[in-house]
């Protein structure tokens, strides 16, 4: 049989690299997406039991996730499954964070959702396959300090449900998935008030669950074509339910939780 084909955008590091891995292993060709395609190379080299096609892609731009999708189905014929992963974050208060940093969070977390799902649509379809989006518990609960970050999650969000029921009658499977705290390079390239990038993680990245983990329940996911999840626990299905039910109390928890950061934005 022909192997099924994924795209994964953001593959070059943490949980995109951790699905990469994971799809390989389970015998899927990979159409990889990234700005540093010295990295895909390297992972290429490792996964050498599939064909893997990687693509220096920045999702920010339209014509990028247009090649992208075109080199794919000129590689392979089909898409399966597309995974839109890619994303950067952010840390600094409203007050003092200049605009073009969230128009940054919006063009590459959001846009680049939507470009890639536009292009990608039309072969899914043909596959009735699946399309999913990467947001976090920051797409559900607003996160202090990240406003950028967390808009452009419920952002995703919401423009996936919409698809999803624009083709429920079309066999399109649409997951849109939230990660809790994962150990990734995701807060290490965080954007700060003046758009440099933060350098260090604030936070322990040892106890945050493996890119790995997150990689394989993700994984079921998609195969078992679930519509929403929230992967983790504590940080994830806990805090959601229970800002539905005491939104004011959740509030004050991450207002603490955030502001205990080293050198936290918050006042």
């Amino acid at each position: 049989m022909q192997k099924k084909v994924v795209v994964i955008t953001g593959a070059s590091s943490g949980i995109g690299k951790a699905l990469a891995e994971k799809y390989a292993a389970e015998g899927f060709n990979l159409v990889l997406a990234a700005r540093r395609l010295e990295r895909l190379q390297e992972l290429k080299q490792k996964l050498n039991n599939v064909e893997v096609l990687p693509v220096e892609t920045d999702v920010s731009k339209e014509e990028d996730c247009k090649a992208l999708i075109e080199k794919a189905v000129e590689k392979f014929g089909k898409i399966d499954i597309l995974i839109n992963n890619a994303g950067i974050s952010m840390r600094a208060a409203f007050i003092d964070v200049e605009t073009d940093v969230l128009r940054r969070l919006m063009d590459v977390n959001y846009w680049g959702t939507v470009y890639c799902t536009k292009y990608a649509l039309p072969y899914v379809l043909e596959q009735k396959g699946s399309i999913v989006g990467v947001i976090s518990t920051g797409g559900y609960i607003g996160l202090p300090g990240r406003t950028g970050y967390s808009g452009s999650k419920f952002a995703i969000r919401g423009f996936l449900d919409t698809v999803r029921i624009e083709y429920l009658r079309a066999g399109l499977h649409v997951l849109v998935v939230a990660p809790g705290f994962t150990a990734s390079e995701i807060r290490k390239t965080a954007l700060v008030q003046d758009g440099s990038q933060q350098g260090e993680t604030p936070r322990n990245e040892s106890k945050m669950m493996s890119a790995e983990r997150c990689a394989s329940i993700m994984y079921r996911a998609i195969k078992n074509r679930r519509r929403k999840m929230i992967v983790s626990f504590w940080d994830g299905k806990v805090i959601v339910l229970v800002a539905k039910l005491w939104a004011w109390l959740v509030d004050q928890i991450l207002y603490a939780v955030f502001k205990n950061e080293p050198d936290s934005p918050l006042k």
